[in-house]
């Protein structure tokens, strides 16, 4: 077998898999955590954890939804605040999206009954299943390593593009943070805080 049909067939496994994987991620999320918290506001959370001071725009490029939507999602949560709007120093015209420590708290929360449930699931496999499954997690985050901001191709280059601007045919790659699994919006891998 070619390394391209093995990749290939690596590829529907994971395109299989992971959307199970996440929606039962989320499930336990809204359930154990935090269900007040829709899976987009949650991912937004985890967003601003991990990027600190973005704005508006780059949440809504993150959760792949329009302006408006992520206004309404961060406004939601800035009128329970779990985030705040902060003038950015340099530029005063741009406002900066920050977590508040209740809305950390309540990210961790999240994280962590997650965490315990997820590990109580897989506690159920042999000990050869789960040391399989955390080298094959591990071997599989590194073509997408540091792809946060931008597409990577098979080549491991690095591509920007904008909106309709992807030529057709191209090979698009969707990375963890910007994929989307499943067939809701804000269905998206990235809640492990990396």
């Amino acid at each position: 077998m070619s390394i391209l049909n093995l990749a290939d067939e690596c590829a529907v496994t994971v395109l299989e898999t992971l959307p199970q994987v996440m929606r039962a991620i989320h499930e336990e999320m809204r359930r154990r955590g935090n269900p007040f918290l829709s899976p987009p506001q949650l991912h937004t959370l985890a967003y601003l954890h991990r990027s600190p001071e973005s704005c508006l725009f780059h949440v809504a490029e993150h959760l792949g939804v329009t302006h408006p939507t992520a206004s309404v999602i961060v406004e939601r949560l800035v009128r329970r605040g779990l985030v705040a709007r902060i003038t950015n120093p340099q530029e005063r015209r741009r406002i900066i999206l920050k977590l508040t420590p209740e809305g950390a708290w309540h990210l961790q929360r999240a994280r962590q009954a997650t965490r315990t449930w997820l590990a109580g699931t897989l506690s159920q496999l042999p000990t050869t299943s789960l040391r399989r499954i955390k080298q094959g997690m591990s071997l599989l985050g590194e073509p997408f390593a540091g792809a946060a901001s931008g597409d990577v191709h098979p080549q491991g280059t690095r591509t920007r593009f904008r909106g309709s601007q992807q030529p057709s045919g191209s090979i698009h790659t969707a990375t963890p943070s910007n994929a989307r699994v499943g067939a809701g919006r804000g269905n998206r891998v990235g809640l492990s805080g990396r």
